[in-house]
């Protein structure tokens, strides 16, 4: 496949060693004032995503991410914030990553290059035709994602693939591509960098506007959130107390009563 391998590229700026810390991070400031503006031209892409999301979670389905390294555990940390978030089951949005859960806080030598490993991992889970797998890989080449990959569609697994080269194996063989342009990084080829920052934001939407489309908002607030600590139950209050017009002391009345926001506001009204 013939393609740029950007992910690669030597860095816009050298001599990193010899510069003082403040042009450091202004020259850091400057790469990553490039991100959002890649992630902006593929909206369409994350926007076809969302829908084809919302879809198949009316169904029943599930997002799956699957990844390695960086990619992996952005993808693990979104999955893993839904839950408190917006009130849903653990196994609704999964992240999965190369090497298991050892490989979120230590690096696990190898098992990105495993092609096959990710569909035993998926498999594990029971995926079905209403799941969608979406593989990040900045690259857009690691092993263990195009596999998962390549096995999802054979089974009917609606596919996502977010990278930032275009052209790759991955933007390639994913149904759905999300690929992010932001240039070569400020470190050559660290691409927990700008790229991971890129997921990151991609992720935020993906996720983000999946839970609105599926009803877990109301206006703009989090209505089904787990009610976990006292920052979350004083937020509650408030929303509650905001969203019926009535004393913070009734609105808590009202929301211990019930045990969350959505079912506070709806005995409310």
């Amino acid at each position: 496949m013939n393609y740029t391998k950007i992910t690669e590229a030597p860095s816009n700026h050298d001599n990193l060693e010899q510069l003082d810390t403040m042009s450091i991070l202004q020259k850091m400031n400057e790469e990553d004032k490039k991100v959002a503006e890649a992630v902006a031209l593929v909206i369409p892409q994350i926007t076809k995503l969302v829908d084809a999301l919302a879809e198949r979670f009316q169904k029943g389905g599930r997002l799956f991410y699957i990844g390695a390294g960086t990619s992996g555990r952005l993808g693990i940390l979104d999955a893993s914030e839904i839950p408190p978030t917006y009130g849903l089951p653990h196994d609704r949005v999964i992240g999965l990553i190369a090497g298991g859960d050892t490989a979120i806080r230590k690096s696990v030598e190898n098992a990105e290059d495993d092609f096959d490993q990710a569909w035993k991992d998926l498999m594990a889970h029971k995926v079905t035709e209403n799941d969608v797998v979406v593989g990040i890989a900045a690259s857009g080449t690691t092993p263990y994602v195009l596999g998962g990959l390549s096995e999802a569609q054979k089974h009917g697994v609606l596919t996502g693939g977010i990278t930032n080269n275009p052209g790759s194996p991955l933007a390639e063989l994913a149904d759905i591509a999300i690929a992010m342009k932001v240039g070569p990084e400020f470190v050559t080829g660290s691409t927990r960098m700008k790229s991971g920052t890129s997921q990151k934001l991609a992720l935020n939407m993906i996720s983000t506007a999946l839970m609105i489309k599926i009803g877990r908002v109301k206006g703009n607030k989090m209505v089904n959130m787990q009610l976990s600590n006292v920052k979350l139950v004083d937020r509650g209050v408030r929303y509650v107390s905001e969203g019926l017009g009535i004393a913070y002391d009734k609105a808590e009345i009202l929301l211990k009563k019930h045990g969350s926001v959505k079912a506070a506001l709806d005995a409310g009204q």
